[in-house]
């Protein structure tokens, strides 16, 4: 069977080559070096430019990584980890943290064996989809790394044979990565044999759409992680040294970064999962390095418990993706039993086994994601497994995973949502600072990680893309709650507590507390959930504050954080539980007041997705019933009535408090519904809407009896004023259909008179509230600049003047005039005679910055016009 072959252009590609040919042309001249035993760069340099070159490898694939090229994606971030741990070993080596060969030898020997495995996965699957180029370097780098393993046992042996794979590296990739960017910069004039870069078209679009490249990278740190952790295990290496640090920190940082790609690939349970394992990896490192300084912190028991609770309705939730990430996912709900069973946790040998397991499982992971991302033929996984199985149940029916399975109920946002996330966070931090501080010190118990990184970091990103969904509320309660941790964890379990407490503390709290109380107020019109979240919160920050003063009840801030923390868990399982189930769902609660444009709005307005044909039809039909909805335009949004509807197009008019020199103008879809009126339109005029629409121009014409044909009837005093009229034709696909449906229609800008712009469908309902009968969302505006009026109101003199420059530059507008004048001229004329410009005199008035065109004898004052399509 022919398979399609789509070709992909992207500069991205040909740089993320030329960053791998660039490191490999560093490692292989310091590995020449060493092999004749001369140091050329040392440790510190060497380490800064792997770093540098890390980040551009990292840019590179984040960039690619919604762009469904897993092996690219997979390549570029997999030596990107590889070289941002070596380098941060090599800048220890350098200021003397790592003293000697055999320290150095146990910083990298696990980072550098997991990652020959994962490149060896990953050329072995490129082999099979004839990736040529990246399966080899792939295969050299795996290559690379053994030998530099064996380099580090026998000094004598391996240096040569490290460089001369990385030459290989770094020969393949300089030219095809120049080849590449070469291509792209003459625009495919030049191109290198061998260099074409082709895709093969295999996957479906809902198989497209599912996807989810930036598990991959999620799989290859686990990987990371748990070889460094199983390695003293196995012999390895003796000991788990501050050297392993970098390996397990650049681990948690990349898989925060898959956890925010995953909201952004609308992935719920894979970003939530990483967020978890990102925490571990923190904790993993932090407990590393206090063990340098002889402190080997101990686990209580409560964290690692609620945490295999956690993960263990994750895993059960996940079943529904597949069999086989549900199952993955339990062998985390070990790891912390393990971890919960011993004290010294990380550093004894029931949590060090349950890693040697998940180095094979994320390793198995691995390969069969990559295969079934990368190739039609799919590994069978037990996808849909549970869907299957819940079929024949009536009570229990899954949501559909479609792409509208996210989207906020106020229209579209590019992150799915992150509550889950928060209020897991929220259980782990406050079930972990009920741990009591041992008279060592606070650094002792193993609480830091969970409150600052757990409670502090991935709140804020859970507050983050709160706000990104129009969340204002949640957003503003996540960041709060995500400061409030990290400083009360570096406080409390930080080892400053001693030295800072007392009054300076008491006051930042009590700010805090008053912030919380707003956050507390604002819930009650949000859910009976949210509302129990914030106050149990508000009661933790009191026992921070009786705790700063010395004044804490004995037992009262125990009490306080396990009524927090169930209630957090409580809000987790519901949500967790509502996104994944569509019947039945776990009650949230009703606000305790509902209040007309936040969310006693919601059944009366309601906000449709613009991109659904349904969606559009709906709003046509509520404009079709006379009543007046918010629109998406290529500028900003709009509210707008239909013209045969005259009580519509008064109720539109009377929803702003209006001046006299602002009113509403008039839309098409095209010219052809001014067809019935064309013999009443000056010649000129004509041809010059038809030549500059559909565009952002909008023209102000003389009224006339034309209008008659709309059927405004009374209300056509309500558009323009007596003696002009504005008139557009958008170069918006929703608009001009949305107006093929209901006829031409009578707009006003979406805002109350003397406020900006509206640009968010958000906004609209908020500025208007029941004004607005409902709105067609489609997230920011385009532009957010109004549209350019022209005023047309003597064409006739061959004139025109402008009222406002907005999007459209006055010289487009008056190249299209003139080229329109050009088709007018009278007689037959020589073409060799007719000028290419006419001459053309702009006349600029600063007091009201009026544009005219007109002769130097002859100007045309006009009156400027302030808002969006509203002329004079």
């Amino acid at each position: 069977m022919a398979e399609p072959r789509v070709e992909i252009e992207s500069l991205h590609f040909s740089v993320g080559v030329l960053g791998i040919s660039g490191g490999s042309l560093l490692l292989m001249v310091n590995n020449y070096a060493h092999a004749s035993g001369n140091t050329l760069i040392p440790d510190t340099a060497l380490g800064a430019l792997l770093l540098i070159i890390a980040v551009l490898l990292a840019y590179t694939g984040v960039r690619r990584c919604l762009s469904h090229t897993p092996l690219f994606v997979s390549l570029c971030l997999a030596v990107s980890a590889l070289w941002f741990g070596s380098g941060f070993v090599h800048i220890l080596a350098g200021v003397g943290v790592i003293n000697d060969s055999v320290e150095l030898r146990v910083a990298l020997v696990p980072g550098l064996a997991a990652c020959a495995v994962a490149l060896l996965i990953l050329g072995a699957v490129g082999v099979f989809q004839k990736e040529v180029v990246l399966s080899v370097t792939a295969f050299a780098i795996s290559i690379a790394c053994a030998h530099q393993i064996v380099s580090l046992y026998h000094a004598s042996f391996g240096h040569g044979a490290t460089a001369a794979n990385y030459l290989l590296v770094c020969l393949l990739g300089a030219y095809f990565g120049s080849g590449r960017l070469l291509r792209y910069i003459t625009k495919r004039r030049i191109q290198l044999p061998g260099t074409a870069l082709q895709k093969k078209s295999k996957l479906t679009p809902s198989q497209a759409q599912e996807r989810n490249d930036a598990v991959l990278v999620g799989l290859l740190m686990n990987l990371l992680s748990a070889c460094v952790l199983a390695c003293p295990l196995l012999g390895v290496v003796p000991h788990l040294s501050v050297g392993l640090v970098p390996w397990l920190w650049t681990a948690g940082v990349f898989q925060l970064g898959v956890s925010i790609l995953s909201y952004r690939a609308m992935d719920t349970l894979a970003a939530t999962f990483y967020g978890f394992t990102a925490v571990l990896k923190f904790a993993e490192g932090y407990s590393v390095l206090l063990s340098n300084f002889g402190q080997v912190p101990y686990t209580t028991k409560p964290v690692p418990i609620v945490f295999s609770i956690l993960f263990f309705f994750l895993a059960l939730f996940s079943t529904q993706k597949s069999l086989m990430d549900g199952l993955y996912q339990l062998f985390y709900v070990a790891y912390c039993i393990a971890i919960a069973a011993q004290p010294r946790a990380f550093f004894q040998s029931g949590a060090q086994g349950v890693q040697a397991a998940i180095f094979f499982a994320s390793a198995l992971m691995f390969l069969v994601s990559l295969h079934n991302m990368a190739s039609p033929w799919r590994l069978p996984t037990g996808e849909g497994l549970l869907k299957t199985l819940l079929s024949r149940n009536s009570r229990f029916v899954l949501r559909p995973h479609d792409k509208d399975l996210h989207a906020p109920y106020l229209g579209y946002s590019k992150y799915a949502d992150a509550e889950v996330l928060g209020y897991a966070c929220s259980a782990l931090s406050a079930f972990a600072v009920t741990a009591t501080v041992s008279p060592e010190g606070p650094l002792t118990v193993l609480v830091l990680p969970w409150a600052v990184v757990c409670g502090g970091f991935l709140q804020l990103l859970c507050g983050s893309v709160a706000f990104a969904r129009g969340k204002t509320l949640e957003s503003t309660a996540f960041t709060l709650y995500g400061i409030m941790w990290t400083v009360w964890g570096l406080m409390r379990y930080g080892g400053l507590y001693g030295t800072e407490r007392g009054f300076n503390v008491a006051v930042g709290i009590i700010c805090f507390i008053l912030f919380n109380c707003f956050v507390t107020v604002g819930a009650i019109f949000l859910s009976k959930a949210w509302f129990a979240y914030a106050l149990t919160f508000q009661l933790i920050i009191i026992s921070f504050l009786l705790d700063a003063m010395n004044a804490l009840p004995g037992g009262y801030d125990l009490v306080v954080t396990i009524i927090f923390g169930m209630v957090s868990f409580y809000c987790f399982f519901a949500n967790l539980f509502n996104s994944n189930f569509q019947t039945p769902q776990i009650p949230l609660g009703d606000p305790f007041i509902k209040l007309s444009g936040f969310g006693g709005g919601r059944d009366s307005c309601p906000h449709v997705p613009a991109r659904k044909a349904t969606a559009v039809q709906q709003i046509a039909d509520i404009l079709k019933n006379g009543g007046t909805c918010g629109m998406p335009t290529d500028t900003v949004y709009v509210l707008v009535a239909a013209c045969n509807r005259p009580d519509a197009v008064e109720k539109a008019y009377r929803a702003k408090v209006h001046a006299q020199d602002r009113p509403m103008s008039l839309w098409i879809s095209s010219i052809k519904q001014l067809e019935p009126a064309k013999h009443l339109i000056n010649p000129v005029l004509w041809d010059f809407m038809e030549a500059a629409w559909p565009s952002s121009i909008s023209m102000v014409i003389p009224r006339g009896p034309w209008m008659d044909c709309f059927g405004l009837g009374g209300s056509a005093k309500y558009i323009g004023t007596p003696q002009s009229i504005a008139i557009r034709n958008p170069d918006c696909t929703v608009a001009t259909h949305l107006m093929d449906l209901v006829g031409p229609i009578a707009t006003m800008s979406a805002n109350p008179t003397g406020e900006a712009d509206t640009t968010h469908h958000n906004q609209v309902y908020a500025k208007l509230g029941d004004k607005v009968d409902g709105v067609l969302c489609d997230g920011p505006s385009p532009e957010n600049i109004a549209s350019t009026v022209v005023d047309c109101t003597k064409i006739e003199s061959g004139r025109i003047g402008f009222f406002r420059v907005g999007v459209i530059p006055k010289s487009q507008v008056l190249q299209i005039f003139d080229e329109v004048q050009k088709k007018h001229i009278v007689g037959q004329v020589n073409p060799t005679f007719i000028p290419d410009v006419p001459e053309v005199n702009v006349e600029i008035y600063p007091e009201t910055q009026e544009v005219t065109q007109a002769s130097a004898s002859n100007s045309h004052a006009l009156a400027p016009v302030k808002e969006e399509d509203e002329p004079v």
